[in-house]
This record gives structure tokens, C-alpha cells and sequence, in this order.
């Protein structure tokens, strides 16, 4: 016979049933009306599967044919249940552990911005909270995402959309900022004048009165572009705009080693963990010394904490590399070159890339202890004005 339907929920025994009639006993279950199925033979009997509630409609026909059954296997919901009801704090742990994850899974546990770049994070977590999202909030108590998303577009001013993404017990927050005009600087009355003695070589006006021409040699804070405009009896002051270049001297001196020596890694490298509770460490793992002669030793710390709270509570990392040096030695010629390319890059980084270096002669050489050292004067033709604010009586 077929097994029937909830057969699990319902619960059943397998029966091993003995003696002279076993046939006639199973024909009288059947006859019965007993529902029974994997019926098969087993020693000198037979094995059957019955459900639960017609085991003890059996006893009438055991007495009739003279059989005995003894059960061998248990199975379904009803002998699950009378398991944990024998195991109740096993069976109250279950149930305890079901509702507190389903609890947790209804609340909010982290709540995280993308997008803004202009606004700062902790403000849009504030205006987030006073709409009810934040950590350990429940979720059911929350507003539809596109309700939220409008409350928040209008609470926080500089934001064009807002979206709010739920993903789990996770909440992200989207933010598209408006477009903000270009906020232009307050700039006072003013002249441009040059910082340093120079030969003008180009000179541009975009607001105010050039005073100066090319080929003109200026000193240090001569006015080169004025802001004061008219004549003594009729005079207007501007903010005096443009650009003039210059030619500048500068003399660098200069000293470059011949001998140098230079650090590198291996690759190799042995790890060292620690547990630090406090101000204690204990090593875990990488005892023993590295076989390094040379070696540099990185220290990495990563402590636990909640929230805003540091815990006392961590692991720590020490990275052995491993080093080799190299020593190499120039030649007076490879030195010189070194010294003028590294004063070279002193004076694009001082006075800008856009400078140019016209020339550069060696006034001084000389080779001494080890070392080179040179005297180089150098033509730049670089940027040369600078503000100087007009103040009135």
C-alpha cells in the first residue's frame, strides 16, 4: 500500500511482527482497514510501517492470530515533540533563539551615506534621525522609502533627490547634491607688483593700468600694473588683474656626495600576531627569530571598537622585512648633472611649471672630501607680480 499523505505530521512506528500466523495477520490489518505500507520480510517475520494513532487498534488482532510485534523505529512530529517536551530548556533555548533573531532581523542596525561630497555626513545622519532612521530602530515603525525620501529632500537644504535604499537590516541613503554657483572671492582694491628684481618680458592687463613695458628692468615692489586709474583730480581704484613675466636670477649652491648608498626590500618578510588586552600583548602566532641581518620592523594595530567607544581589546601585527643596501659611486660628471636637474626641480616647484629656464652657467667647481660642490646661476623667466592692497586716508 501506498504511504499516506502527512504521514510525518501525523507520526508512525515500524513494527518487526513475529509469529506462527505473520500472513494472516497482515491480511487481517488490511482487512481491517489498517492502512499499513513498506511491507517486507524480515528474519522470521516482517517489517511494516503503521501510522500512530492505529498502533493500538492492533491488539484485538495480534490475540486473534497469535503474533507479537515489537517496534523498532519512531517516527515524525508527535515523537519530536515529546523529545524536546523530556528536553524543556533545550526546547525553551530554540524557541528564545527564534524570537530574538526574529527581533533583530526587524530592526535597523547601520545606516550609511553615499553621494555627498559638499554636505557633511553627520548632518544628513541627524536629518535622517529626526525622520526616524537610525540604528536599532524598528522597521515596521518606519515611513515608505519614497515618503522618506521627499521628507528628507526638503529638510536638508543643497540636496536635489534624495533615495533611500533598504537591504536587509541595512539602510543606505543617496544623495544627489544641487549644482552650487562658483562662489567667487571678496577681492579688494589692489596692485600688482613685482617681488623681486627682473627684466619684464611680457605683461598682460585684464584689469587696471600697465605701467611698466617689455625689455623694462623693475626692482622688488615696483608697481607693475596699477589699480588707480584717471588723473590726481579724477581717480578711480580697481582691482588691478593680469599676469607679467619675467626674467629672474637664482643662484643655487650646490653639493652632491659621489658615494651613496640606497635601501631596498627583499620580498622576504615573518609576521608576528599578537592579542593586546590593555596594555598587554600576548603572541599567537610567528615565534622564533628571522635569520634577517638587515631587516625593518611595521607595526599594525587593529583594535576592536563599538561605535564611537575604543576597546582595549585587539590584535596586533609585526611585519619583519627583510633589507638589502647597495652602495654605488658616480662619477663627477654624473654628480654634476644630478645637482643641476635636482636644482632644476627646486625652481619649478618654487615659482611654477609654467616657469622656463633660459640658461645656467657654473660660476664654481670644485671636488672635496668625497663630494662635489658647485655654484650654478640660473636664468628663469617665471611670474613675477604679486597683490599689494591700496589702502586710503
Amino acid at each position: 500500500m501506498k504511504e499516506p499523505p502527512l504521514s510525518s505530521l501525523r507520526g508512525f512506528v515500524t513494527l518487526h511482527v513475529t509469529g506462527p500466523a505473520v500472513e494472516k495477520f497482515i491480511n487481517a490489518v488490511t482487512e481491517a482497514g489498517i492502512v499499513i505500507w513498506e511491507v517486507k520480510p524480515a528474519g522470521s517475520g516482517a517489517s511494516l510501517n503503521l501510522l500512530l494513532d492505529d498502533f493500538f487498534s492492533l491488539r484485538p488482532l495480534l490475540k486473534k492470530t497469535g503474533c507479537r510485534v515489537h517496534v523498532t523505529a519512531r517516527s515524525g512530529l508527535p515523537f519530536r515533540l515529546a523529545r524536546l517536551w523530556r528536553r524543556k530548556l533545550f526546547a525553551g533555548g530554540i524557541l528564545l533563539f527564534g524570537v530574538m533573531l526574529l527581533l533583530f532581523c526587524s530592526m535597523v542596525w547601520t545606516v550609511r551615506i553615499e553621494g555627498n561630497q559638499r554636505i557633511a555626513s553627520d548632518d544628513l545622519l541627524a536629518a535622517a534621525r529626526q525622520e526616524g532612521i537610525y540604528p536599532f530602530q524598528w522597521i515596521w515603525r518606519m515611513d515608505e522609502p519614497d515618503k522618506l525620501s521627499k521628507r528628507l529632500t526638503s529638510r536638508v537644504p543643497g540636496l536635489s533627490w534624495v533615495g533611500v535604499e533598504r537591504t536587509g537590516t541595512s539602510i543606505t541613503i543617496h544623495v544627489v547634491e544641487a549644482d552650487q554657483p562658483e562662489k567667487r572671492p571678496l577681492l579688494s582694491q589692489r596692485h600688482l607688483v613685482s617681488r623681486t628684481d627682473a627684466v619684464v618680458t611680457g605683461i598682460y592687463a585684464e584689469q587696471g593700468r600697465p605701467v611698466v613695458g617689455i625689455n623694462s628692468r623693475v626692482k622688488k615692489g615696483q608697481i607693475l600694473i596699477s589699480g588707480a586709474l584717471g588723473d590726481e583730480e579724477n581717480i578711480e581704484y580697481v582691482v588691478a588683474k593680469g599676469e607679467v613675466k619675467g626674467l629672474v636670477w637664482h643662484e643655487y649652491n650646490i653639493e652632491v656626495p659621489l658615494k651613496s648608498t640606497s635601501s631596498s626590500y627583499t620580498g622576504e618578510r615573518k609576521d608576528r600576531t599578537y592579542l593586546v588586552i590593555g596594555d598587554w600583548a600576548v603572541q599567537l602566532w610567528g615565534y622564533g627569530k628571522s635569520g634577517f641581518s638587515k631587516s625593518r620592523t611595521l607595526t599594525e594595530n587593529n583594535m576592536l571598537s563599538w561605535r564611537s567607544l575604543q576597546l582595549p581589546l585587539g590584535v596586533m601585527t609585526e611585519k619583519e622585512l627583510e633589507i638589502s643596501y647597495a652602495s654605488s659611486v658616480k662619477t663627477a660628471e654624473e654628480a654634476r648633472e644630478e645637482g643641476i636637474a635636482r636644482a632644476k626641480s627646486d625652481i619649478l616647484a618654487r615659482y611654477g611649471t609654467d616657469s622656463t629656464i633660459k640658461s645656467q652657467k657654473i660660476l664654481h667647481e670644485k671636488k672635496d672630501n668625497g663630494k662635489v660642490y658647485m655654484k650654478v646661476l640660473f636664468e628663469v623667466e617665471e611670474r613675477i607680480a604679486e597683490e599689494l592692497p591700496i589702502v586710503n586716508n
